[in-house]
């Protein structure tokens, strides 16, 4: 449901961009205000796209499976630190 609304917005600032585009050419001489309406209108929708995206990574309902991105577990980590604690020659805490 939130690819759905991430894509419905996505497609409501290409839109605006370009509506504002053609409304800049067609407007060169009057004092129409269409383009920063559109304008106005682009960057709500960018601000609402930019926070679902941001609400979606927050709330775990949108994620990276980019294989550059790997999540290690507590003992991966606590394994990593006590071989580089023991390369460098560190005492455990005791």
């Amino acid at each position: 449901m939130l690819e759905l609304l991430i894509i419905i917005l996505f497609i409501a600032v290409i839109i605006s961009l370009f509506s504002s585009f053609v409304f800049l050419l067609k407007d060169v001489d009057s004092p129409s205000k269409r383009a920063l309406y559109a304008l106005g209108i682009r960057v709500s929708c960018a601000t609402l796209l930019l926070g679902t995206i941001f609400y979606g990574l927050y709330s775990g309902e949108l994620g990276s499976h980019a294989p550059w991105d790997k999540r290690l577990t507590r003992e991966q980590v606590q394994q990593l630190h006590s071989k580089a604690d023991q390369e460098n020659g560190a005492k455990p805490d005791l």
